[in-house]
């Protein structure tokens, strides 16, 4: 289908049990649920007359996701190395074959984002900038964070990025108010992320993360993400000379908090993860994925 569009060196010392072997997988991720790397390749040189605004013909909805994306390429590139980090402390076979299946999807997102990042920079929106910093950040992250919180930073951001993908992207009607060029690799990506959202959770419990760095961090993230992604955001819309459009502003606003209200209804989700008894798969969207596979990934599905 044709559309545009170092952890830290050093081993962290793991938590052991009574007989002082590593803990194996005791979560509740379904067996079955193994991620697969799909390669898909979207020919992004043939889409030159794509709407500036794909998304809704809306500046502050489309560069919202633009900044976004800037901080794919890095940030995923973090999770990688914050999961492969334990990777060979691993034993359960199944949170074995579905860590690479993390690693593969991951790469394959921040590939395909590297280059829509450049269609958009050769269109002039200016995301090789935030992605240097975004960069910068991370690498803050692996200079000063132990791998434990290192690996629980994505664990947080994963259980956002599942939920913005399942009840964001896949619920409600984002993706077909996009050009049909761009609406694939959204709807790929957020597919993925469901997949693999409960990878690095079930990773972080297998090595015996302690759950106040889990909590902490979550906390931090939930400061962190929506700071970085407003400000970005503030400086795409300047930058395009759409700061003033209140139009799109007070209808962003109303698209996420108001009605649909679709952030809005992302909280008790969000919630959920504060609990000792949390699991990604407990939010099971199955159903929601197998109906959006058939529907935008066709053969690669």
């Amino acid at each position: 289908m044709n559309a545009v569009v170092p952890v830290r060196s050093g081993k962290a010392k793991a938590r052991k049990g009574l007989n002082g072997s590593l803990r194996t997988l005791a979560g509740k991720s379904p067996k079955d649920m193994i991620p697969k790397v799909r390669r898909p390749q979207f020919a992004f040189s043939e889409a030159q007359d794509i709407p500036r605004y794909w998304w809704d013909n809306d500046p502050v909805k489309t560069l919202l996701l633009a900044a976004m994306s800037a901080s794919f390429p890095p940030g995923e590139r973090f999770f990688i190395d914050s999961v492969r980090h334990y990777q060979d402390q691993i034993t359960d076979p199944e949170l074995k074959k579905a860590i690479k299946g993390f690693i593969g999807q991951e790469a394959h997102h921040s590939r395909e984002h590297e280059l829509m990042n450049g269609f958009l920079q050769e269109r002039g929106v200016d995301l090789a900038r935030l992605e240097q910093e975004i960069l910068g950040f991370m690498n803050l992250l692996r200079k000063h964070l132990s791998p434990e919180r290192q690996l629980a930073h994505t664990v947080a951001v994963e259980h956002f990025t599942a939920l913005m993908a399942e009840e964001f992207l896949l619920k409600y009607d984002a993706l077909e108010q996009m050009d049909p060029r761009i609406a694939p690799v959204w709807a790929w990506h957020a597919i993925e992320e469901s997949e693999h959202k409960a990878v690095a959770f079930d990773v972080y419990k297998a090595i015996g993360g302690s759950e106040f760095t889990r909590v902490t961090e979550m906390m931090i993230v939930s400061v962190l993400f929506p700071v970085f992604s407003a400000v970005h955001l503030v400086q795409l819309m300047k930058e395009d000379g759409q700061l003033g459009n209140m139009k799109s502003w007070l209808g962003a606003v109303n698209y996420m908090w108001g009605r649909p209200g679709v952030f809005r209804k992302l909280l008790p989700s969000y919630f959920k993860f504060y609990s000792p008894n949390f699991h990604p798969w407990d939010h099971d969207a199955r159903g929601l994925v197998e109906k959006a596979k058939k529907k935008w990934l066709g053969d690669w599905g």
